[in-house]
C-alpha cells in the first residue's frame, strides 16, 4: 500500500517509516522542514514538505502522494511545564484539530481507504476502574489546565470516528518511553528522576500505562494493515501507580529514592494537572489491541523495558 505519514520525523515517525518500508510499503513522510528531507530518504520514505495547518499545502502534499492510507502523528511537545498545560500544548492542541481537519479533507480528496491518528489515554475519566478499556468514558470535566489539550483529542477523535467515508481508527498510546522521548538516556524526566527532582506527590495513586516507542511503531504498522474502524489502547500489559513505577525508576537510575511531598506543595509547583497526573490518571488494558490487531509489545513491562533504557 501507499501510506502518507503526517508527522514523519517525529518520536513515533522515526520508528514507523522504517518498519512501513520493510513490510512493503511505500512510505510518502510529511515534515514541514526541508533539512529533514535527508533523514526521511535515508529511514525509506519519499520527503514531502507541507504545514499541516496550511490546507491547501496539506491538500496538494496528500493529492500528489495519492496514498491508500493517512496516519497522522503530529505533535509539537518540547519541554513541558505542569503549571501551563494549556501553554505547553498549544502547538499540539491546533495540530490535533486544525491538523485532523486538514488532513482529513485531503484524505477524502483522494478517496483513501484508511485513516490513523495518535491519540493518549491520559483522556479518560479519573473516576472508576483503575485500568480502562475502549469502552470507557473519557474525563468529563478535566483539571482546567488540561481542558485545552482534552478537547483537542476529543475533536480529534469524532472527526476521525465519524469519518463515514473511510475506515477511521484512533490509537490511544500510553506514556512513551525509548529513544525520542523523554524518558530516555539524557533526557527531561529521566534526569529530573535521577536529580532527585521529580517527587512523588500525595499518594502516587495515578496509574500509569507505558509503552515503549517501538513497540508503538509496531502497533501502528499492525493498524495500518489490518485495523478496524474505532479506538485501540496502546499500551503494555503492566499499568503500575506512580508510588510503584517511580521509585523503581529512581533505583534503576541509581538515583535516591524520590522525595514525597504532600498534594498542597505538589500544586504549588506543579500545578492542579501535575498534581492530577501523579494522583488520579487511570491505565487502559490492551487486551483489544492483542486481539483485534494480533500484536504484543516487544516490552510487555515498564520495568525491564526503563531498566534496559
Amino acid at each position: 500500500m501507499r501510506v502518507f505519514v503526517a508527522g514523519a520525523t517525529g518520536a513515533i515517525g522515526k520508528q514507523l517509516v522504517p518498519r512501513l518500508v520493510a513490510a512493503g510499503h511505500e512510505v510518502h513522510g510529511m515534515t514541514r522542514s526541508e533539512s529533514k528531507q535527508a533523514m526521511l530518504r535515508e529511514l525509506g520514505a519519499v520527503p514531502v514538505v507541507a504545514d499541516a495547518l496550511d490546507r491547501d499545502q496539506v491538500a496538494e502534499a496528500v493529492g500528489r502522494a495519492r496514498p491508500d492510507v493517512i496516519v497522522h502523528q503530529l505533535t509539537a511537545i518540547g519541554a513541558v511545564d505542569t503549571r501551563h498545560m494549556e501553554r505547553s500544548f498549544a502547538a499540539t492542541n491546533r495540530l490535533r484539530t486544525e491538523g485532523t481537519d486538514h488532513l482529513l479533507s485531503a484524505g477524502r480528496a483522494v478517496g483513501v481507504r484508511r485513516f490513523v491518528a495518535q491519540s493518549h489515554i491520559a483522556a479518560y475519566a479519573r473516576t472508576g476502574a483503575a485500568v480502562k478499556s475502549e469502552e470507557d468514558p473519557l474525563d468529563p470535566s478535566p483539571a482546567r489546565q488540561m481542558r485545552a489539550n482534552l478537547e483537542a483529542m476529543r475533536h480529534l477523535e469524532t472527526a476521525v470516528l465519524g469519518a463515514a467515508w473511510t475506515e477511521g481508527i484512533v490509537l490511544r498510546y500510553g506514556w512513551f518511553y525509548g529513544p525520542g522521548t523523554s524518558m530516555a538516556p539524557g533526557e527531561e524526566q529521566f534526569e529530573l528522576v535521577r536529580k532527585r527532582k521529580f517527587p512523588l506527590v500525595g499518594d502516587g495513586g495515578a496509574v500509569w500505562s507505558f509503552i515503549h516507542v517501538a513497540d508503538a511503531a509496531e502497533a501502528t504498522v499492525a493498524a495500518v494493515e489490518h485495523g478496524s474502524r474505532g479506538v485501540y489502547n496502546v499500551v503494555d500489559d503492566d499499568p503500575a501507580p506512580v508510588a510503584e513505577w517511580l521509585p523503581a525508576l529512581a533505583q534503576a537510575l541509581g538515583a535516591r529514592k524520590p522525595m514525597r511531598v504532600p498534594r498542597f506543595v505538589g500544586r504549588l509547583f506543579a500545578g492542579e494537572a501535575g498534581v492530577v497526573m501523579m494522583t488520579e490518571l487511570r491505565g487502559a488494558s490492551n487486551a483489544k489491541a492483542k486481539r483485534e490487531l494480533a500484536w504484543r509489545p516487544a516490552h510487555p513491562s515498564w520495568r525491564q523495558g526503563l531498566a534496559a533504557a
